[in-house]
């Protein structure tokens, strides 16, 4: 994981893990109830995203107001926009209401933080051209293999244009339905 991507998910996870338990670290818990131990890692179910990748992104239509207001460019009238919106069926909505609140590369930065993920096999190349970083050379590449069988596919064909750390980057942003 590169370590920009980190500093930027691990504030928010240590946000989401205080906020579970209640807002006690171990040593302010009272004595009755056991000190918070960590999780153990689940394996990820096969052809689903790593697990950081799960933490990392929220889906637009299930994150709290809390979590939204903590995402680096959101104010509190973008996340009312947001909320009020719910449903959305896809990125593209999101993005009409989020473009009312703010430019673009204040979107792009949100989105390295919320997205909903994308159906690799039916997503436009609009909506493809919204995930952070990606071009439409990219655009291209996600395209050209069509249909997706298996993340492994994904995996695999982008993986000739770019590192193993940007495809699974790029892999969370995306899903097969």
């Amino acid at each position: 994981m590169n370590i920009r991507r980190f500093s930027r998910i691990l504030p928010l996870t240590m946000a989401l893990f205080l906020a579970a338990c209640g807002g006690e670290t171990a040593e302010e818990a009272p004595a009755s109830q056991p000190a918070v131990e960590p999780a153990a890692e689940a394996e990820p179910a096969e052809g689903s995203m790593d697990a950081m990748a799960e933490e990392g992104l929220m889906d637009p239509n299930e994150a709290s107001v809390d979590a939204l207001l903590a995402v680096e460019g959101l104010d509190q009238a973008a996340v009312d926009a947001l909320v009020a919106g719910r449903p959305f069926d896809d990125m593209l909505q999101v993005d009409a209401v989020l473009a009312e609140h703010m430019g673009e590369a204040g979107r792009e930065m949100v989105y390295a933080s919320v997205w909903k993920p994308l159906d690799l096999n039916q997503a436009s190349g609009e909506e493809i051209l919204l995930i952070p970083g990606v071009g439409e050379r990219m655009e291209h590449e996600f395209e050209e293999y069509r249909p997706y069988r298996a993340m492994a596919e994904f995996r695999r064909e982008i993986g000739k244009y770019v590192d193993e750390a940007e495809v699974e980057r790029l892999a969370q942003y995306v899903e097969l339905r």
